[in-house]
């Protein structure tokens, strides 16, 4: 036979085998027949490299190495569903999708993969580009690790441009497989699926994806009225019939009494799956009804996501430790035999403080139910009492710093205890971590781990040294496990954090009380650094949002003769020390003063918020003379009484929309 025929027969056959084997799990050949063709279709493209394709099923093996990720920009932005926790959020979904539309419509009920959301995009049957969600407008380039997924068509019966949108995940057998293979190799253990996952398609090397055995799930066709189709269930028919691995389990439901049967079925049935799920998602059947219902800023308003109830898991408290945060505080911590909570192995708690402590009763030694705060931070829900050994005491609080040895207080009236030593060198540390950190001055490469090496070697102990780290340039890159371009790319970082806003070097400051919010409260109004040397305690509560304890801080912090000296060091650095407030090129709302009230529908208070911010306008707590709108939700009380009283301009929240967007 012509050498390009058995390689078209062999591809065509593979691709047959491999879709009854990943997508239909209805093999119809051994593992050993499948090999067999495949390592003959191997050496017959590598004897013939004219006839290699990209959408051969040997590019499933991977072998592409990249030196970095493009940037992808999405056609159609990847939105983020809001969340329902219980039936009542349900119903209440129900009820928003009904006031929006008066038509018949239906639900369809799909599990929610725990995994990445990905996209795929096909010209004249070819699978071309592979993206990531990121920020849900600009994602990165994964074509060619995604290429090395088996359920993922590289080649589908459709010539017209296609668009689809799935969950990339890693079943739990692979997931254990991934984990033996690292222990072996004496790397760190993947903590969960999704982390796997997502580690696996980040991957350079597109080899080391093609072992991770990822899969994927679709569950959305872009522009469907291309296709002249009406419904979401008829655009996952249709993309399972192109060849597409879509979840079995999704159904289609009549009311919300269905729904919730569903949800209430597969919260049972979770653990019983090859993969994992933490939730259900629920979307309005036809499309046609979208643009009826509408969106919110980040997410359609015809689709949510229930979240599974937080599991909870029993283990052994081993002890309790303490940590000095960058304030000084010192908070314990539970360390416990190590669970699986929600896919992800657990075996720390923060227990907050002493009071926390004695409230719930832990001790050395207690049985404790664990589960995950939000789904994501681990917490001690309660002790196991009839488990607790004979012997068992009452917890204790230290009384020294267990960094510096130095007395630790606890002020009248706070739950915490702190070490008040200047020169404690964990309180040094974590500040400088916290100043680096990404809501701060976002220096990359200069992360926990090498602040920790630099700090116990002596090059940065203050923060003032980071930005002179230029200077021991020699000595940094004959460090071990530093490279040259990795310090030098950490220098960059650097130097270019010089130009941040100054709200971001007053959060990285590690005031006590003031975060990232407040830093942008408090710069809004002072507009450079040096302004707040002269600030007075009646001035900063004056501002919207800052209270007597803030304040106090605020004015402690810059009254210390040792933070200005530093704060000059840095202005003849050249770190930036003014605040400069980003308007929108749609609308300037520049001195314009608002008040929101009320439940607002399509997005929380502080993303309104930070609308009215972005176009160069305030928010303020209460109405005045002064106030020029108020934006009022559902269930606004005196303060659109006291506005109406006033005669300021009050906006409904399309209003409010129409009034951003003119």
């Amino acid at each position: 036979m012509d050498p390009k025929e058995r390689i078209e027969k062999l591809r065509k056959t593979l691709r047959k085998w491999g879709h009854e084997y990943y997508v239909l799990d209805q093999p119809t050949v051994s593992d050993q027949e499948y090999d067999q063709l495949m390592q003959e279709l191997i050496n017959l493209e590598e004897k013939y490299p004219e006839y290699q394709s990209a959408s051969s099923p040997t590019v499933r093996i991977g072998g592409e190495v990249l030196d970095k990720f493009e940037k992808v920009e999405h056609d159609h932005p990847m939105m983020s569903l809001s969340n329902a926790f219980n039936h009542k959020d349900l119903r209440l979904f129900d009820e928003r999708v009904k006031k929006n539309t008066d038509k018949e419509f239906h639900y369809f009920v799909e599990l929610k993969i725990d995994g990445l959301a990905g996209s795929l995009k096909y010209q004249e049957g070819e699978f071309i580009q592979a993206a990531t969600r990121g920020n849900g407008t600009i994602g990165e380039n994964v074509t060619q690790n995604v290429r090395t997924i088996y359920s993922i068509p590289l080649q589908i019966k459709e010539t017209r441009p296609l668009e689809v949108r799935g969950e990339i995940f890693m079943s739990k057998d692979a997931f254990i497989k991934a984990n033996i293979e690292r222990e072996d190799q004496g790397n760190e253990l993947f903590k969960n699926p999704r982390n796997a996952a997502a580690g696996s398609l980040r991957q350079l090397d597109s080899k080391i994806a093609a072992k991770r055995q990822l899969d994927m799930f679709v569950y959305s066709l872009m522009t469907p009225e291309v296709f002249d189709i009406h419904t979401h269930e008829e655009a996952l028919s249709f993309v399972k019939d192109l060849g597409f691995k879509v979840n079995p389990l999704s159904k289609r439901c009549d009311t919300i009494d269905e729904v919730i049967a569903l949800v209430e079925e597969y919260t049972t049935k979770r653990n019983t799956l090859s993969y994992e799920i933490d939730g259900v998602v629920v979307k309005v059947n036809e499309l046609s009804l979208y643009e009826e219902i509408g969106y919110t800023a980040k997410s359609p308003k015809w689709a949510i996501a229930y979240k599974f109830p937080a599991e909870e898991v029993i283990t052994k408290v081993q002890d309790i430790t303490f940590q000095v945060g960058r304030t000084g505080q010192i908070t314990p911590v539970a360390t416990f035999d190590t669970v699986l909570v929600q896919g992800s192995s657990v075996s720390r708690a923060t227990l907050h403080n002493e009071d926390y402590i004695r409230q719930k009763d832990i001790r050395y030694g207690d049985y404790v139910k664990i589960k995950k705060a939000g789904d994501i931070i681990p917490e001690v829900v309660s002790v196991v009492v009839e488990q607790r050994p004979s012997d068992s005491v009452p917890f204790d609080m230290i009384s020294h710093c267990p960094v510096c040895e130095e007395p630790i207080v606890k002020k009248a009236g706070e739950a915490d205890h702190f070490c008040v030593n200047p020169d404690c060198p964990a309180k040094k540390m974590e500040g400088l971590v916290h100043f680096v950190s990404r809501k701060a001055m976002n220096i990359e490469g200069l992360g926990e781990r090498i602040i920790e090496q630099f700090y116990n070697d002596q090059l940065i102990t203050t923060i003032v040294d980071i930005y002179t780290l230029k200077d021991k340039r020699e000595i940094l890159i004959t460090k071990e496990g530093f490279g040259v371009k990795s310090i030098d790319k950490m220098l960059e970082n650097i130097e270019k954090s010089k130009s941040n806003n100054a709200h971001q070097l007053l959060f990285g400051l590690g005031i006590r009380h003031v975060g990232e919010k407040v830093s942008k409260v408090i710069m809004s109004y002072a507009k450079n650094v040096f302004e707040l040397f002269d600030i007075t305690k009646s001035d900063l509560i004056e501002i919207d949002e800052i209270g007597e304890v803030i304040a106090e801080s605020v004015i402690s912090y810059f009254q210390n003769e040792e933070n200005r000296k530093q704060l000059e060091m840095l202005k003849d650095l050249g770190i930036n020390m003014t605040y400069e407030i980003k308007k929108s090129d749609k609308l300037d709302l520049q001195d314009k003063t608002f008040v929101l009230t009320g439940k607002l529908e399509q997005f929380t208070r502080n993303e309104a918020k930070d609308m009215i911010e972005l176009r160069g306008g305030k928010v303020t707590g209460s109405v005045s003379n002064k106030t020029d709108y108020v934006v009022a939700g559902s269930d606004a009380g005196s303060k659109l009484d006291k506005a109406n009283d006033l005669g300021v301009k009050v906006l409904s929240e399309s209003e409010f929309l129409d009034l951003l967007d003119r």
